[in-house]
């Protein structure tokens, strides 16, 4: 009868603590909104998520991948399709969602940044498409299909100019000019996409 110890299992992977995760996700976002693309590091995203270095390191391979990961993530959340019975309705009720995405303090950083980082980066510019016009689109092609099957537009009407007329005008006001939202506006910009959608 063998007296000898049993066999330890070999030891696996480590496993990577989900809280952890999280909190190098978020250093992430305020990292890129306080300093940038460019001046981002793994040193301060760890030290904003009171983590080492090789905690952030074990998850991602660089500081593109790690971005590249969180627009993935973001783009697999999806927007919700707005449902309200009526064009109006829908377009006013994707507007308000935009507007309060895009007023966000750390997507109004982030986001700008990102599209210049597009430029020479394919990877970014590829997931920022799939993050933030891949989604808009399959919403705004179910507000214009909904739209069509309640005889509110003709068939055939184009979801891509939808959203152009939905969406790029609240962009360059929050985005690019950077100005507050004067009283009524998302109210008077559903009223005139909808106007233009149907003319």
């Amino acid at each position: 009868m063998s007296t000898s110890p049993p066999r330890r299992q070999p030891a696996g992977a480590a496993v990577l603590r989900e809280d952890v995760t999280e909190a190098i996700r978020a250093a992430v976002f305020e990292e890129l909104a306080a300093v940038g693309f460019a001046r981002m590091s793994i040193e301060g995203i760890a030290r904003r998520a009171g983590v080492g270095k090789t905690a952030v390191y074990r998850r991602w391979k660089s500081k593109l991948s790690l971005v590249l990961d969180l627009l993935t993530a973001f783009a697999a959340q999806g927007l919700p399709a707005p449902a309200t019975g009526s064009l109006y309705g829908d377009v006013r009720a994707l507007l308000e969602v935009a507007a309060h995405a895009l007023r966000h303090p750390v997507a109004s950083q982030v986001i700008p940044d990102l599209l210049v980082e597009a430029a020479r980066h394919p990877e970014i510019a590829d997931a920022i498409k799939a993050a933030l016009l891949d989604g808009q689109q399959g919403v705004a092609a179910l507000v214009v299909r909904d739209a069509v099957a309640r005889g509110e537009l003709p068939a055939g009407a184009d979801p891509d100019r939808a959203l152009d007329l939905i969406v790029g005008p609240l962009y360059w006001r929050l985005v690019v000019v950077r100005t507050p939202l004067p009283e009524g506006y998302l109210d008077d910009l559903a009223s005139a996409a909808v106007a233009a959608l149907k003319a």
